[in-house]
């Protein structure tokens, strides 16, 4: 199962010049209870705004730069190459980004898991628009902004539809 999971605003906005837009620890919180354990597939500026591998977990970065390395990471040229490496380890990969990797990504994905940040705010990085006709929304937990949450915001899961 392929999941793209991502905080996004209400324009789809996901960062500003390879930074997140927002600091939301309990969807921090969330997203690290979400991929622990599993595959986690990237693009390099993702991983370079990260700035490390995230523990217990199988960072896989997509990278066309040759003589590039960092420790603790598994290094690949393409989504498809990375997706073969996180299925020989487990069968639930997260996507997590970039703007360019979800777009990749998005029209195999099974499921995607949302935090919709209320909020709309400059970006140069966008998430791909959700195609109803494909997903269906399935849960959604809202949570109101509070003295560590700058912003209201939901967790949203998205499925693909079966095929009739």
């Amino acid at each position: 199962m392929v999941t793209l999971i991502v905080a996004m605003g209400e324009n789809n906005e996901i960062g500003y010049q390879n930074q997140l837009l927002w600091h939301l620890p309990k969807d921090l919180k969330h997203f690290k209870e979400e991929t622990t354990d599993h595959p986690i597939v990237m693009g390099r500026k993702t991983f370079e705004s990260i700035g490390k591998a995230l523990p217990n977990r199988t960072n896989i970065v997509i990278s066309n730069k040759k003589d590039w390395f960092e420790e603790g990471i598994l290094i690949v040229g393409s989504i498809k190459e990375a997706l073969k490496f996180a299925k020989k380890i487990d069968e639930n990969i997260f996507v997590i980004g970039g703007g360019s990797i979800y777009g990749q990504t998005i029209d195999f994905a099974d499921v995607l898991k949302v935090t919709l940040v209320k909020t709309t705010l400059k970006a140069d990085t966008f998430f791909p628009k959700i195609k109803t006709k494909e997903f269906t929304k399935t849960e959604e937990i809202c949570f109101e902004k509070d003295e560590k949450n700058a912003f209201d915001f939901c967790f949203q899961t998205w499925e693909r539809k079966k095929a009739k």
